[in-house]
């Protein structure tokens, strides 16, 4: 049975999970263990390894599955959101068809990169993998980096089949993204960290959200209480996390987030080429950033 898009399981915070690495370019499994074990008992609602925060397309398929196996056996029973993307649609309905050998809550899954179809292979694309799998599909609106826009339209068309459930909204556009809750049959997470508190007081459900790996509570209550209606207290709670989010993202994520985590102990601040972490100039204003943040009651 297909859990509908009415239900509560695309909502609240999803963390888009950082792939640690050691110092011999590995996955370091222990250190992405403990990084979920410790956000599981801070209130999120799942998680979300191999996208484009966990450096997915640096990592090879066998890689790829590692990290959803250590992400599952960490969760703490928290659902898990796997991402599968490529461009070629048999690869990608080969990695479907492994991920969901695993207990799955659902997969996310973005238009093919590089080849920029048209919105009649962008439908055909998205109807072929939701056809051919067992669980939930979420889909990835993210035209910057895939280069190929999803339009209303095409979204509304592909809001109709059972298993296109929800939808990570990087899209930038406001309009498309207020009509989408209007027509409420997608669950919109919203996927640009700095548009949260706008999405939510729309209607959204939910966020998947990289800056959340740090100051996770306080993200979980601003979508609380925007869910809730209390739009005084989340606004007080967001203001100040505003300027930090943006700071996140002044340079290419993951660096900035894994540079804070490595500053918190929690794994080394390593990315795979042609990624580079963050510069110390970021990395001091981030630590600023922190302080204030952790000052705040």
């Amino acid at each position: 049975m297909f859990v509908s898009s009415a239900s509560p399981l695309f909502s609240g915070l999803w963390i888009p999970l950082v792939t640690p690495f050691t110092a011999d370019d590995r996955v370091d499994h222990a250190a992405l263990a403990a990084l979920v074990r410790d956000l599981a008992g801070r209130s999120v609602a799942g998680f979300v390894p191999c996208g484009s925060t966990g450096e997915a397309a640096a990592l090879t398929a066998e890689e790829q599955l590692a990290v959803l196996d250590t992400t599952l056996a960490a969760a703490q029973g928290l659902p898990v959101l796997m991402g599968v993307g490529g461009y070629r649609l048999q690869g990608v309905l080969a990695q479907l068809e492994a991920v969901c050998t695993r207990p799955v809550a659902g997969v996310l899954v973005a238009a093919p990169f590089y080849i920029r179809p048209s919105q009649e292979g962008l439908l055909t694309w998205f109807r072929t993998v939701a056809d051919a799998s067992p669980v939930p599909l979420v889909l990835y609106d993210i035209p910057y980096r895939t280069g190929a826009e999803l339009r209303l339209e095409t979204l509304l068309a592909l809001a109709a089949h059972p298993r296109i459930q929800a939808i990570k909204d990087c899209g930038g556009d406001a309009g498309k993204t207020a009509a989408l809750i209007a027509d409420g049959r997608l669950a919109v997470l919203a996927g640009e960290d700095a548009q949260i508190f706008g999405s939510l007081a729309l209607g959204a459900t939910g966020a998947i959200a990289a800056s959340a790996h740090r100051h996770t509570e306080r993200f979980v209550q601003v979508i609380e209480r925007l869910r809730a209606g209390a739009l005084a207290e989340a606004r007080a709670l967001w203001q100040p996390l505003l300027p930090w989010v943006q700071a996140v993202f002044a340079e290419p994520n993951p660096g900035p987030i894994k540079a804070l985590l490595a500053e918190a102990g929690q794994m080394d601040n390593r990315l795979r080429a042609p990624m580079t972490a963050a510069s110390p100039a970021l990395r001091q204003r981030l630590r600023a950033l922190e302080d204030a943040l952790l000052s705040r009651p």
